[in-house]
């Protein structure tokens, strides 16, 4: 009886733990956001296991069956399409509820987005807020308000077709000249990192729309 947080790599196959391989094959099913996206990991490594759906349009519906299993000794492991479950996905219900009853949980050390965006971007990451998506609507304005008066460097997560209409709001609340760095498509063929201040980001993305998964790395208020 336990779970497994098993974080899968955020690009290239090879960044996962010989750990979080053996947790795979030894463990009784892999809860999946995407069953498609995970076969990709688990057939490179040779790893067959039942494979369950679990993501946000069901993890309230299957919760209690997931409990029930765990608590008649089954082990799962949940993996996320890339990254560590619970960040900015799927995973903190079920570990909530396996806490309350009392069904222990692990979470593997792995690849998580933020943190090589954070110490390649060359903004000070000693001190940092991790903010993952913004909101799309209600409550966005006065969350960038709230982070204009932020002192520690800023971690965002942003969809590619957002970002350009993000940048462009960030510049206008924390400034032009607030220094920033968009780290693209991470540890994949064509990574990029392109650092500058926001006003300098908006301009390029604005003539350059971006493919990938992005992280925004932003400097604290002085």
């Amino acid at each position: 009886m336990r779970l497994y947080l098993v974080p899968s790599p955020v690009g290239n196959l090879g960044d996962i733990t010989y750990r979080a391989v053996e947790i795979l094959r030894a463990v009784d099913g892999i809860l999946c956001e995407d069953t498609r996206t995970s076969s990709v990991l688990l057939r490179h490594y040779n790893i067959s296991k039942p494979l369950t759906p679990y993501h946000q349009h069901n993890e309230h519906k299957i919760l209690e069956l997931l409990i029930s299993r765990l608590q008649e000794g089954k082990t799962y492991a949940l993996l996320t399409d890339a990254g560590t479950p619970g960040i900015s996905d799927p995973g903190f219900l079920l570990v909530r509820a396996c806490v309350r009853e009392a069904i222990p949980v692990e979470c593997l050390p792995g690849a998580t987005a933020f943190v090589p965006a954070l110490i390649q971007s060359g903004i000070p990451g000693n001190r940092f807020a991790f903010e993952g998506f913004l909101p799309l609507k209600k409550g966005r304005r006065t969350l960038l308000e709230k982070l204009a008066m932020e002192e520690r460097t800023m971690v965002l997560y942003e969809s590619p077709h957002r970002l350009a209409k993000t940048l462009v709001e960030l510049a206008e609340v924390l400034g032009q000249d607030r220094p920033a760095a968009v780290c693209r498509e991470l540890t994949k063929m064509f990574e990029e990192t392109r650092r500058g201040t926001l006003g300098e980001l908006a301009d390029h993305y604005a003539a350059h729309p971006p493919k990938g998964e992005i992280v925004l790395v932003i400097g604290g208020r002085e």
